[in-house]
């Protein structure tokens, strides 16, 4: 090759080289997140992150000593209770008020309910890989469309379910029995048990519900409406759960201050709006 292809060839890496962002190596206020070669997953690096914040700012507070290397360490079992009596004091979660338990109880009855069942059927259109999605919704909802006249005679839905339902429940004319909120997948639950406008409704359902399972054509024949429990049988619970909620929803604000606080470097994560983080 001559020296004048040997300068062109060079010139042109030069220039593919300059088009190559390089990539910033994870870091907490200079303190890198991994070490040389090592790799994380996504979910473990951001768990990573987080513990480095929150040792750092035990670090600040005068309650973990200095850490000298470049690298975030690993924790030890003295460190992470350091850190959690740490987060006992700084973040506050008080107990919610009995007014405040009260009204909860009040706007979330439907999840209170005790012995409520359904005896439903259904046909379901399984979305599974490879399954041309809008096709099969288009199927169900024309299915549906079928089922909603009044003229479809009772048998019918029975019909349906033999020919078109991905689920073993279509030799049995779609029947699935009686379910409680337990048996059923969360959506599907939702849909019969937890929403206010639809869930003691008998009959025929408007819409297809859709599940991780695929779009469902659902048919509500008999209605367990369950009893709801007083509310001082359930203060205890409910004050637990709003404490829990309260806490998360603390804990979440105190990190991304921290977040917002620090020399973020590398990965991105949610703080408080700051000139630092990058």
């Amino acid at each position: 090759m001559s020296a004048l292809a040997h300068a062109a060839q060079a010139e042109e890496a030069s220039a593919v080289s300059l088009d190559v962002k390089p990539v910033t190596p994870p870091a907490i206020n200079g303190i890198a997140l991994l070490a040389p070669g090592e790799s994380l997953s996504t979910e473990d690096l951001l768990e990573r992150a987080h513990a480095e914040l929150l040792r750092q700012e035990a670090f600040r507070l005068g309650l973990l000593p200095a850490h000298a290397g470049p690298t975030a360490p690993e924790l030890s079992v003295n460190e992470q209770a350091v850190i959690d009596r740490m987060l006992d004091q700084q973040v506050a979660s008080p107990l919610p008020t009995t007014e405040e338990a009260l009204r909860y109880y009040d706007a979330h009855k439907s999840q209170f309910m005790v012995g409520q069942a359904r005896h439903v059927r259904h046909i379901l259109f399984a979305v599974t890989p490879g399954v041309n999605v809008p096709a099969l919704a288009q199927r169900a909802e024309a299915a549906l469309l079928e089922l909603s006249n009044k003229s479809a005679p009772p048998e019918r839905f029975a019909q349906l379910a033999a020919e078109l339902s991905n689920c073993p429940s279509g030799a049995q004319g779609g029947d699935l029995g009686w379910l409680t909120p337990q048996d059923c997948a969360p959506e599907f639950a939702k849909e019969l048990f937890f929403l206010a406008e639809s869930s003691q409704n008998l009959g025929l359902r408007s819409r297809l519900v859709h599940t991780r399972f695929g779009f469902h054509i659902v048919d509500v024949l008999e209605v367990n409406p369950g009893h709801l429990p007083e509310f001082s049988q359930l203060q205890t619970q409910i004050a637990t759960r709003l404490q829990w909620q309260s806490r998360a929803t603390a804990l979440g604000q105190y990190m991304r201050r921290l977040v917002g606080q620090a020399q973020v470097l590398g990965l991105a994560l949610e703080g408080d709006a700051s000139p630092l983080v990058q």
